[in-house]
């Protein structure tokens, strides 16, 4: 009798047999292990970047600000352009002093500089925050530069026969800082100072609309004290120009 051969197998090319629930779990865990890793890294990656955004926040609301500068009113001090650090903790514990170089808030009694702050939504003003946090910003159009002449009290004239500013009857020496070429002033006054209140003057005195521009405005073209910002302390850019205020 003879015998049948047995049909000849396919070989297949593939396991048929289902992969188990258990090499399936094994072969999935590496890949959500490296998800699970860089959510992870990316989490604290943006958990550095908005401690650090927020202590420069602070720094910059309560310590020091970075400030730059839009235009010529006080050349030679400062040029167009500069970034200047302002402390704003000093003024704390000490007063305000003549010679002092100053920003202060105008919007009260100088009014905006050039057309007033513009509309930059949402996120706009938190990119504006952000870059005027590191001093790339303009500042605002009500924030001013100057340097202060006369502090609550003070009787300020100009000017004496040699044409020189006096300050309750001392000619002040601005040699040091006055743009070369200008006069003191070319304007004539004679002002009393208010308490808690200052007279400013740009050092470029041709080029800068100052107290003596605000003479028939509130308070006779001073600021009050409590508008200041700060005290300019140093140019930190350029480098070629970095190093205090005079």
């Amino acid at each position: 009798m003879k015998h049948r051969r047995a049909p000849r197998r396919r070989r297949r090319w593939f396991s048929a047999a289902p992969t188990s629930a258990p090499a399936r779990r094994r072969r999935g865990r590496p890949a959500r292990a490296r998800r699970r890793a860089l959510f992870r890294d990316a989490r604290e990656l943006a958990l550095v970047a908005l401690v650090v955004l927020a202590a420069g926040l602070l720094v910059r609301t309560f310590i020091v600000t970075p400030f730059s500068i839009p235009s010529g009113s006080m050349q030679e001090t400062l040029q167009v352009g500069d970034r200047i650090l302002v402390d704003r903790a000093g003024y704390r514990f000490s007063d305000v002093e003549r010679g002092d170089v100053v920003v202060f808030d105008g919007s009260d009694t100088f009014g905006a500089v050039g057309r007033g702050e513009p509309d930059r939504g949402l996120v706009g003003s938190l990119v504006h925050t952000v870059t005027g946090a590191v001093g790339i910003a303009r500042p605002a159009e009500t924030d001013y530069v100057k340097r202060v002449i006369g502090v609550g009290g003070d009787r300020v004239v100009c000017c004496d026969r040699r044409g020189r500013i006096r300050v309750n009857g001392e000619a002040v020496d601005e040699s040091a800082y006055l743009y070369p070429g200008d006069a003191p002033s070319g304007l004539k006054f004679d002002i009393r100072v208010p308490e808690g209140r200052l007279w400013v003057m740009g050092d470029h005195r041709s080029n800068s609309r100052d107290s003596r521009a605000h003479l028939g405005g509130p308070g006779g073209g001073t600021i009050p004290v409590d508008d200041v910002i700060g005290r300019v302390v140093a140019v930190v850019w350029p480098l070629s120009r970095l190093g205090g205020v005079p």
